[in-house]
């Protein structure tokens, strides 16, 4: 993870965790807008806590956007460079991981739209669309997928995210956020700047996608589809 990072054309280098190193309480049991607060006035080691609190999610994120370990740790660290340059303005009308997925989701976003091989690789979404014989789409139940049942394997999660790389980036963030953070719809609507409604029309069209991306490799017909086709509806 994050070991250093560039702020305005300096090298900062990350020390070994120090959380008493103020008098109180430690600094890992203290909430993120304590935290906050004491970055605000100076404290790095408050920067170093909160750090450590998110770099894991936030570079499991950017790996599952970017399917890239050094495009992820760039993300990561860009991610955080952001929230340095930027807490002095947050003033915590969302929550602090809100914030901080949506700068890390359009840090990803951004990256997909410059790579140069990006767009050929992504078609329109309803190429991959499930349709009834008269060409409609059908209104199924939502395909969530869950660990137990369609990610058993190395294999599948790898055709899993083989797939997702092949839907638009804005469906592909909401699905990742959604469905494989766990994310509830307000909570990912948040994060990406988008209302409820956009939410759960994007994650619907992105799990149909995927479901017809993957149909061939999970044999989503009969008993399979019974299996991978369980999701609830939000």
């Amino acid at each position: 993870m994050l070991k250093e990072w560039r702020v305005d054309g300096e090298l900062w280098q990350r020390t070994a965790p120090n959380p008493f190193a103020k008098r109180g309480r430690p600094l890992f049991e203290l909430s993120d807008p304590v935290l906050i607060d004491k970055i605000k006035n100076g404290d790095y080691q408050a920067f170093e806590s909160l750090v450590t609190r998110y770099e894991s999610k936030v570079y499991r994120l950017a790996l599952r956007m970017l399917r890239n370990p050094q495009d992820a740790e760039d993300a990561l660290q860009e991610t955080f460079l952001q929230v340095y340059r930027g807490l002095p303005r947050f003033e915590g009308r969302s929550a602090f991981s809100t914030w901080l997925f949506r700068l890390a989701t359009n840090v990803c976003l951004m990256k997909i739209r410059h790579r140069e091989t990006e767009p050929s690789k992504i078609l329109p979404l309803e190429d991959y669309l499930p349709r009834h014989e008269n060409g409609e789409i059908p209104q199924m139940v939502d395909w969530t997928v869950r660990p137990e049942e369609a990610l058993l394997s190395k294999e599948s999660r790898e055709k899993m995210m083989e797939a997702l790389e092949k839907i638009p980036p804005e469906y592909r963030a909401v699905f990742i956020l959604r469905d494989m953070e766990g994310f509830s719809n307000a909570e990912t609507g948040e994060s990406l700047g988008i209302s409820v409604a956009a939410v759960k029309s994007r994650l619907h069209r992105a799990r149909l996608a995927l479901r017809g991306l993957l149909s061939e490799y999970f044999g989503m017909e009969g008993a399979s589809s019974k299996r991978l086709g369980s999701g609830m509806e939000d």
